[in-house]
């Protein structure tokens, strides 16, 4: 590993994709406290309480999201059927949870969709749910919005939702990205849209989604009351459960072509944190793939300062929202060096470095506003040299890291544990 004397100080959690515990490491690689995990250890977050959220309690980890102390107990757990790839502890004391609703072939046909380009399972529609907790067990559901209230579609006239998609950014076009696809082929499993990162911004009331196929984040008014989010108006915004923002493809609403695609299967946007360098700016994971045959063949990670107004944001007529280029990115010397079509995160940290989630080869790493890095950690599973390293790269490995977190010194939930350092994570045995 990599431990430079400029890397910040802290400790980093974070999960082994195919492992049974989460683990909270501090800057020389070894195990200051861990939490059991269910069904693959995905996703974990450390809240001020010391206890983590974790994804799933069953079902692979795939249905909801639970609560463990240090002691490794489960004090709050939560299931949801439809609940994927993220939760987000709210200020509130609520979790919001990023899940999905499912319509079949002859109901999105009946709201206007291609028929040529569906697939035998209908289509996935994302659905944010917000839960107030009820310990041990359950919640109570206090808002919710679906990607069903806020659609359109210029394919016939004589179905709802009806309109010109170019007119209307802030609504999402049923039968994107089915019509742009280069090879021919049908959505995987219905997966239309396939978001799967969460953000919030206190001050302004909204929520952040990643939309990897559609290659765009997306800003939602949390404002809104349950019924105004199923609408069209009312919130802070204005504009109901509508789009506040949605940028980098503009494509996706028939604002561009593919040349003017600027994420690419991307992961966890979000805001930077109040007090850290680029606060406010929103930082995002930038893959370099995408559905429908386009691929871009590398990584990066992008800051980019939105042209916010208000509680809403600009853009000129007839032109997609800016900005026109990031503000910050990061990509390696070759960029090829640096992909993971899959997964992958990405933290500004107070000392204005950024951590990055190699999530393919499970390799978490600190670099400099410059490039240069500071600090890296491999997860052990790729450990076994060139070959063992050539072996796993053609195929799923229990060494995937989806996300990996820092935490400063000072922050809340570290004075609940004991960090007394252990040892590294134990190599598994190679054949």
């Amino acid at each position: 590993m990599v431990n430079d004397a400029e890397a910040a100080p802290g400790y980093t959690l974070f999960g082994t994709r195919e492992g049974d515990a989460y683990y909270l490491i501090d800057r020389q690689g070894r195990v200051v406290q861990q939490w059991p995990a269910a069904g693959g250890a995905r996703l974990a977050k450390l809240l001020e309480n010391g206890n983590v959220l974790t994804s799933g309690y069953g079902n692979q980890g795939h249905n909801g999201v639970r609560e463990i102390d240090p002691e490794g107990k489960v004090v709050w757990q939560y299931r949801l059927p439809g609940w994927h790839h993220d939760f987000l502890p709210l200020p509130n004391g609520n979790v919001l949870l990023l899940s999905e609703q499912r319509k079949s072939n002859g109901e999105v046909i009946a709201l206007g969709a291609n028929s040529d380009y569906l697939s035998n399972k209908g289509l996935r529609g994302t659905h944010l749910v917000e839960v107030r907790p009820t310990p041990p067990e359950g919640g109570e559901v206090v808002w919710e919005w679906s990607v069903w209230d806020h659609i359109v579609q210029d394919l016939n006239p004589e179905k709802p939702n009806y309109g010109v998609v170019a007119d209307h950014p802030e609504l999402i076009d049923l039968n994107y990205p089915f019509n742009i696809m280069q090879d021919g082929t049908t959505p995987v499993f219905g997966d239309w849209l396939h978001s799967n990162s969460l953000a919030y911004h206190p001050e302004l009331e909204q929520i952040m989604v990643s939309v990897r196929h559609f290659g765009e984040i997306w800003v939602i008014d949390r404002s809104t009351t349950r019924e105004e989010a199923a609408g069209h108006s009312g919130g802070k915004g204005g504009k109901g459960g509508d789009l506040l923002y949605r940028w980098g493809n503009p494509r996706a609403w028939q604002m561009g072509t593919a040349a003017d695609q600027q994420l690419f299967g991307l992961h966890n946007a979000h805001w930077i944190e109040p007090g850290l360098p680029g606060a406010g700016n929103v930082l995002v994971f930038n893959n370099g793939w995408e559905f429908g045959g386009l691929r871009r063949g590398y990584s990066s990670v992008d800051e980019l300062r939105l042209p916010a107004e208000g509680y809403n944001y600009q853009r000129e007529a007839g032109k997609p929202y800016g900005p026109e280029r990031p503000e910050w990115a990061f990509h390696a010397v070759i960029p090829a060096d640096f992909y993971s079509g899959p997964m992958g995160s990405a933290q500004r940290l107070a000392n204005g470095n950024t951590l990055f989630c190699y999530s393919r080869l499970g390799i978490i790493w600190e670099v400099t506003p410059a490039g240069r890095t500071v600090w890296k950690y491999v997860n052990p599973a790729l450990l076994g040299g060139p070959a063992r390293q050539g072996e796993l790269l053609g195929r799923r490995n229990d060494n995937q890291v989806y996300r990996a977190y820092h935490y400063p010194p000072d922050y809340p939930g570290l004075a609940k544990l004991d960090l007394t350092p252990g040892e590294p994570i134990e190599l598994p045995a190679l054949p």
